[in-house]
């Protein structure tokens, strides 16, 4: 039986690429479980998504930046405003639409998400600048292609806005 040695080492890398994932997100989460952040990573994602984007985004926005289902999103933001993290509160212009904002207590806890996140600083210290830049390309590449087999998900970028070659058409 022969065997394809590129779908071998495509699987090597897809493998790859989610231990490294998984890895990383559990030694994240641990961190923060032990600095007493009170969030899940998950959470701060959230925090960082609604303080950082332009204007308070929509549940809708969130989930597309965060690449979780709207449900999921909106069940998550439904816990983080009963921890008081968040507040939901109605577009003044679109009535039908609902914004999310940073309470002062999730600033506290977005503070303190931040000011103790090493953990991944000091896994990806082990890459030189060269060796970042690339494999943020390489990264960029596989899921821009991972977008184009989804049918049209735009692609956000967190380290930029999305030209034109970055927005996957539907």
């Amino acid at each position: 039986m022969e065997t394809n040695v590129h779908s071998d080492i495509d699987f090597e890398i897809w493998s790859a690429l989610f231990q490294t994932r998984d890895t990383m997100a559990r030694c994240r989460e641990r961190e923060m479980r032990e600095s007493g952040t009170g969030i899940s990573g998950i959470q701060a994602a959230v925090l960082w998504i609604v303080k950082n984007i332009p204007g308070p985004p929509t549940p809708a926005e969130i989930s597309r930046w965060v690449f979780r289902e709207p449900h999921t999103v909106s069940m998550l933001l439904t816990h983080m405003e009963k921890q008081g993290l968040v507040t939901k509160v109605k577009d003044l212009e679109r009535r039908n639409l609902v914004r999310v904002v940073v309470t002062a207590k999730g600033e506290e806890a977005y503070q303190r998400s931040r000011e103790n996140a090493k953990v991944i600083d000091e896994i990806i210290s082990c890459l030189s600048q060269e060796d970042k830049a690339n494999l943020l390309a390489y990264l960029e590449r596989l899921r821009s292609k991972a977008l184009e087999k989804l049918g049209g998900r735009t692609l956000h970028l967190l380290h930029s806005e999305p030209d034109a070659s970055q927005i996957v058409s539907p």
